[in-house]
């Protein structure tokens, strides 16, 4: 069983089943066998876009996608999570079609760098962009890069050729001496920013949220339609936390067995003041992995291979 399955009500768990279902919820067999009851349509049912760089490429799609297109260390994390909580399929990052078939909500790579081609797409799609204070998010990018470098390097790095891609367009990590070189992260931020906000002026399925801010996870499900009846909220820090973090108590509660550390370590529960709703806070400090760490059966798969096994959408920049 997941280690969430008895965290809730049942009438809890039908009311986020309910949530999922207003954004959609196609689930695709082990074959990708299309069974007809999905909203979604298969790539063999996709129809030509009118776009040259498009191509076949376009999704006939009636149920409604979540693209999360702030940069990383601006809580992409955070918000993928809550989504998660609400029932949503999601996935932190996305490198195959049948990823991006599977998921509800996608948020990071390519969704930053790739968002006028996924509004192609995903014509019936909400975008999401997160702000954060440039005084918090310079510092976070930096200790980023400082360990995603090495492994972005174009012939030797080891990380997917689509994250690559995205850091590159975004960044320009290829083409700067300093990628991590404050002045060069406030122009990409800045740039990016501008770029995001001129090309969805006046849309009413876009949205901006600074995290941070008071009732900020409310106003996003809001936008989304979502109702906010799910308890679980308030313990998504609980189910993120890792071995690391509990190696990092005081010794004498890891004498006391992990159980024990668990319990002297107190997540930080979601806000449900007057204000409304607050995010979760993950990946907070130098901490990265939070994503990878927690643990919800709705999580999709990066990598997910579907019928045309684990081949991206064919566009280009």
């Amino acid at each position: 069983m997941p280690d969430n399955a008895n965290n809730s009500t049942a009438s809890a768990h039908a009311q986020c089943s309910a949530n999922a279902q207003h954004i959609g919820n196609a689930d695709y067999a082990a074959n990708t066998q299309h069974t007809g009851h999905s909203q979604i349509a298969t790539p063999a049912e996709m129809n030509p876009a009118n776009s040259n760089t498009l191509s076949s490429e376009q999704a006939s799609v009636e149920k409604q996608k979540v693209f999360i297109i702030g940069l990383p260390r601006t809580g992409t994390t955070s918000v993928s999570v809550a989504l998660l909580e609400q029932g949503l399929k999601v996935a932190h990052m996305a490198f195959t079609k049948q990823a991006f078939m599977l998921a509800d909500a996608i948020s990071d790579v390519p969704c930053f760098s790739d968002y006028r081609q996924l509004d192609g797409l995903f014509p019936q799609a909400k975008f999401v962009y997160l702000e954060r204070d440039m005084v918090k998010w310079v510092p976070s990018m930096q200790m980023l890069l400082g360990k995603m470098l090495p492994h972005l390097e174009a012939k030797s790095g080891r990380f997917h050729p689509i994250m690559k891609r995205s850091f590159r367009h975004t960044f320009a990590i290829d083409k700067v001496a300093a990628p991590a070189d404050e002045a060069h992260l406030i122009d990409c931020y800045q740039r990016h920013q501008n770029e995001v906000l001129a090309y969805f002026q006046g849309r009413e399925d876009f949205i901006s949220l600074d995290i941070s801010h008071a009732g900020s996870l409310s106003r996003l499900l809001q936008f989304l339609g979502l109702t906010t009846d799910c308890p679980t909220l308030g313990q998504v820090t609980d189910r993120a936390l890792s071995a690391s973090q509990v190696k990092s108590a005081p010794n004498q509660l890891l004498q006391e067995g992990i159980s024990q550390a668990k319990g002297n370590i107190q997540p930080q529960s979601v806000n449900t003041s007057e204000h409304g709703l607050d995010f979760p806070k993950l990946n907070a400090g130098t901490h990265v992995a939070a994503w990878h760490e927690y643990k919800h059966p709705n999580k999709v798969n990066s990598n997910s291979a579907g019928p045309q096994s684990r081949k991206f959408f064919d566009y280009t920049l």
